[in-house]
């Protein structure tokens, strides 16, 4: 009954544009129970045909049955089984672990078994085997402590020890003397003529070959002869006992998945204590890498969360609302030009938008502070309310905030910033003391936390605030103008120049006409309100507050439907998100580093073993001499 059948096998490697035949049009059949010798010279494709046969690479074309099972189109998981559960490799260079006994060397294959035997009877097995090749007083010893010829039985032993129809020793007594050769070729035969085991040996050697039953020649990649040696050396059958049956029966369901993560832990303990360095090794490079991908992983987050608090040290939800820019000639005033805003504004915000929770109106100032024979040019000066420290998120680090009482009073009452402070009083207390500010004194009720730089680099903490009517009726000396700027360039109104210095002479060009005024307004700086801050209470808020805004100050400035608007609002949005996402791809980039230095660590310092056939890991085509 026959247990390979080969039909038209060709086989051709690609490469670049080129394809190089190795098998062309390769028929056989090999019955069970044979023992045949593959016999070629170096490049006779007797390799790569015993590559196919073994399920370790595919045909190009052509089909192959092994044990009435269509190989060819067979996937790669259908491969791995047949060769762990039905053929057996014993190969010129041995393939055993370095740092293994022979022992273990020789039970490796159960441990991919489908059958799942224990641990104990996995050993029992491996020594039974080892005791039938004669290594009964070997097992303990590495493959460096043994013979060639005591490597090549462990080799044979754990070739067998899955009970497998089909052993394929490729050129099995390269590496012996010629006495080893003998003694390793007659076990070969009584394992034949005994178990009935089906054997296929590739060769390039004559005397190896006469030790088989049937001899099949190969050159160029073609069957040129086949047929019994000419001397046939046969051994009697009666030396070698029997091969045990392999231990365990097949499991299914979940208990076999728990034998295989058994069985997966001891392989990997058992090969944590053959290389204690490089297993320390190793996991220290693991460690490492662990800890780089989550120190980068911090940094790239804790620079996000200093963005996030820069953004946020400027305002919680803050929108900022400045009257628009105006254009004479051509020629833009800029922000401010216009003085759209007023108190009346700001209340109406306040009582009509449901969204925001603080408004706060504000005043522009300019100016030196002198405290005794110091002085220092404020960063910042502004008139507000109370409520501007709680858009701003700004506590009172010492002393007490001004309250509407102040504003209404327009009390002369102030609040410094850190950097004020030391310029003007140093290591001096500064509460209860008052500076100059225009000429105006002003009393320091409180000193504001310590804010730093902003995310445009200017100092937040040199500042001055102080209640808004101070600023705008005391320090700068203006009062509300209620007159148009069409009745203030009436004809005939004249103007302040005119008046102090009158002239006889007609003037040069006619006075303008109140529709003339109307349309070129002239560029006076009015005293109204110069900013107006809000607080939306969360980021996610904005959009709406937004809306809310623009409406309610469209309705009071009688806007016409598509005329642009006379204020301008600006929230922190685009920053904050610019920000988040440069902070984002900076992470990811640190991550990116620290992963690849993990997997470079890993991959120097990780063992690496092979079983050969055994090992689904290694592609198919890959010839035995490379299996890692």
């Amino acid at each position: 009954m026959e247990l390979i059948r080969l039909e038209n096998v060709c086989k051709s490697y690609r490469r670049g544009t080129l394809d190089i035949p190795v098998l062309q049009g390769v028929s056989l059949t090999v019955e069970r129970g044979e023992l045949v010798a593959l016999v070629g010279v170096s490049g006779s494709g007797k390799s790569t045909l015993m590559n196919i046969l073994g399920c370790l690479d595919r045909p190009t074309s052509g089909r192959y049955w092994l044990d009435g099972q269509e190989i060819s189109s067979a996937s790669a998981d259908d491969r791995a089984v047949l060769r762990n559960t039905k053929i057996g490799f014993v190969f010129q260079n041995f393939n055993l672990l370095a740092r293994t006994s022979a022992l273990n060397n020789a039970r490796m294959p159960l441990d991919y078994s489908p059958a799942h035997p224990s641990d104990t009877d996995s050993r029992h097995h491996a020594e039974r085997m080892l005791q039938l090749v004669g290594l009964a007083d070997r097992m303990d010893h590495e493959p460096a402590a043994l013979s060639g010829g005591q490597q090549q039985r462990v080799a044979i032993a754990r070739s067998l020890i899955n009970r497998p129809q089909l052993l394929l020793a490729d050129e099995p007594t390269g590496n012996l003397d010629s006495r080893t050769t003998e003694d390793l070729l007659q076990m070969l035969q009584r394992l034949n003529q005994t178990e009935g085991l089906t054997i296929i040996i590739v060769t390039h050697d004559e005397s190896v070959a006469r030790h088989a039953q049937r001899i099949i020649r190969m050159k160029d990649g073609v069957i040129v002869d086949e047929g019994p040696p000419a001397q046939s050396q046969l051994v009697n059958r009666a030396e070698t006992p029997g091969l045990p049956p392999p231990p365990g029966a097949p499991l299914h369901g979940d208990f076999s998945q728990f034998k295989n993560v058994a069985r997966t832990a001891r392989m990997a303990l058992r090969a944590l204590r053959r290389n204690v360095m490089r297993s320390a090794l190793t996991c220290l490079g693991i460690i490492i890498g662990i800890a780089a991908v989550i120190a980068m992983m911090e940094i790239g987050g804790g620079s996000s969360r200093s963005i996030q608090q820069a953004i946020a040290s400027l305002g919680a939800s803050m929108i900022q609302i400045d009257p628009a820019d105006v254009s004479v000639a051509g020629v833009s005033s800029g922000r401010g030009g216009r003085a759209t805003l007023t108190m009346e504004d700001a209340e109406a915000l306040r009582s009509e938008c449901s969204i925001l929770q603080n408004v706060a109106p504000s005043v522009d100032c300019e100016g030196q502070a002198i405290y005794g024979n110091r002085n220092w040019r404020v960063g910042r000066i502004l008139g507000a309310t109370p409520d501007y420290l709680a858009v701003r998120n700004w506590p009172v680090e010492e002393g007490d905030p001004f309250t509407m009482d102040d504003v209404r009073a327009s009390a002369a009452v102030c609040l410094i910033g850190r950097t004020v402070a030391d310029k003007l009083f140093g290591t001096e207390s500064p509460l209860g003391k008052e500076l100059r500010l225009r000429g105006i004194g002003l009393k320091v009720v409180g000193i504001l936390g310590r804010k730093g730089a902003n995310v445009m680099g200017q100092d937040q903490d040199d500042f001055l605030v102080a209640p808004l009517t101070t600023i705008k009726f005391r320090v700068t000396g203006r009062r509300q103008w209620t007159q148009s700027v069409g009745a203030s360039s009436a004809p005939g109104s004249g103007n302040a120049r005119s008046q102090v210095y009158p002239s006889q002479q007609p003037p040069l060009y006619p006075p303008q006409s109140a529709s003339q005024a109307a349309d070129t307004p002239q560029l006076v700086r009015f005293t109204d309100l110069d900013d107006v801050w809000v607080a939306a209470g969360s980021p996610r808020n904005i959009p709406l507050a937004i809306r809310q805004v623009t409406a309610v100050l469209r309705d009071r400035h009688h806007l016409r439907a598509g005329a642009p608007d006379d204020f301008k609002i600006r929230d922190h949005t685009e920053i904050s998100e610019t920000f988040a996402a440069t902070s984002r791809v900076m992470t990811n980039l640190l991550l990116v580093v620290a992963l690849i230095c993990w997997v470079v660590e890993c991959r120097w310092q990780s063992p690496r073993y092979c079983i050969g056939p055994l090992c689904r890991r290694c592609p198919p085509s890959l010839p035995p001499s490379q299996w890692r």
